[in-house]
């Protein structure tokens, strides 16, 4: 409950704060000069969708190589921009997990996510996946296990807490792909 009320009270703090008459910023294609705002790694060599975030006074958008970085960052109160808009990858149109597309976003607030999915997002850790269609998103639990949120049922605890990575039997990390085919 405390969780859906800080949700609830940061996106009317935003709403409060933009002049109605300014129109939401727009998405931006994904190009190789887009790099994860944690990782500073190029987001197209990295599988699963994606996410930016618009700030307030800045040209461009913080670009984040997992959807669960975005959403931490969105319950984070360090930020020193409001935020303006977040889009995440539509994996509805995605041609596939390992390319969910350039240019095919959805606003934050209007996808429908699985939570839970047997598939780790780019940097490894577990994934929040992004449909603008619940259909889409139900064919992709029932395929890939999970559950059906929308943004302001993800919780704290599924973005903001430590990530356990998968490693080998001497402690080395494991690399999604290989992580995921296991």
């Amino acid at each position: 409950m405390r969780h859906l009320v800080l949700v609830l009270a940061s996106m009317l703090a935003l709403a409060a704060c933009r002049n109605e008459s300014d129109p939401l910023p727009g998405s931006v294609a994904m190009t190789s000069e887009a790099l994860g705002h944690y990782c500073q790694m190029n987001l197209l060599e990295h599988p699963g969708p994606k996410a930016q975030v618009h700030l307030d006074g800045m040209p461009a958008p913080l670009f984040f190589s997992q959807v669960r970085d975005a959403i931490a960052y969105l319950r984070m109160p360090e930020q020193s921009h409001g935020i303006r808009a977040i889009y995440v990858s539509d994996m509805t149109k995605a041609p596939n997990w390992q390319s969910p597309g350039i240019d095919n976003w959805v606003l934050a607030d209007k996808a429908v996510y699985v939570v839970g999915s047997k598939l780790v997002g780019g940097m490894g850790a577990q994934e929040l996946v992004p449909f603008s269609k619940r259909s889409a998103a139900e064919a992709f639990a029932n395929a890939n296990g999970g559950e059906l949120r929308s943004l302001t049922e993800i919780t704290d605890e599924l973005v903001l807490t430590p990530v356990e990575f998968a490693t080998d039997e001497n402690g080395n990390f494991v690399s999604p792909d290989t992580a995921s085919a296991n």
